[in-house]
């Protein structure tokens, strides 16, 4: 991706955003340089991964295949492994008409998917085999708003605005916005976008960016660079 389309990206989804009433925090506003000036009390947020992201999967085309995703908070590993202290995550996500956001998995986070503004979310289920791979020919139980709703394997599940369903891990999944833009809430357990994304195909989670302009704020996948 080009970093124009990235900045022009992030204008767009806080307009968005905003259309339904939320705002993002105010370190998501600084610029580099205010970010680099602020690292050292902002360590939680670089070491956690909080912030700005934005994905084609490396596929190259992100109206087809992408996801705009901004991390709120996220916990610690260490904490959910004691099982004490900060062990939640929560995201704001954009699915866009049609934009698909390929079938994965995880094998840690259990994560609320909550349609939280705009068209319908659909989501395709698959279940795991008894290892926890992908499984064609196999569904599973999720919670919908806290009612337990069987699904058969390709099952595609609609949600509408306000609507909510708990995945847990080997729950297998995939989803786009059919009739417009969706806005997502995302609460889960410690989110690790690095190593915690099982894809069914081999893709990539992050983009490969070409600094055609400066970036208007830096996205979680810069944060290596700029604060190494």
């Amino acid at each position: 991706m080009q970093r124009s389309q990235i900045n022009h990206i992030m204008e767009q989804a806080d307009e968005f955003m905003r259309r339904y009433g939320f705002v993002l925090p105010p370190f998501a506003y600084w610029t580099p340089d205010q970010f680099v000036e602020n690292q050292s009390v902002a360590r939680h947020v670089i070491d956690t991964r909080c912030g700005w992201d934005i994905t084609d999967y490396g596929v190259g085309d992100f109206d087809r295949q992408g996801l705009f995703l901004f991390t709120l908070r996220n916990g610690r590993l260490a904490d959910l492994q004691r099982g004490g202290g900060m062990c939640y995550a929560e995201k704001l996500l954009i699915s866009r008409q049609d934009q698909l956001s390929p079938m994965h998995t995880h094998s840690l986070k259990a994560e609320d998917i909550i349609n939280r503004g705009g068209a319908d979310l659909v989501i395709e289920l698959y279940g795991s085999d008894d290892v926890g791979h992908f499984a064609e020919d196999r569904g599973g139980i999720v919670q919908c708003d806290g009612i337990a709703r069987p699904y058969g394997p390709g099952e595609k599940l609609v949600l509408k605005p306000g609507a909510s369903v708990t995945l847990m891990p080997g729950d297998w999944h995939a989803f786009w916005g059919e009739g417009g833009d969706v806005l997502i809430g995302e609460v889960s357990t410690v989110n690790d976008d690095e190593t915690d994304n099982i894809f069914r195909e081999p893709i990539g989670r992050f983009s490969t960016i070409q600094e055609d302009v400066p970036p208007t704020h830096l996205l979680v996948s810069d944060y290596a660079q700029w604060f190494s």
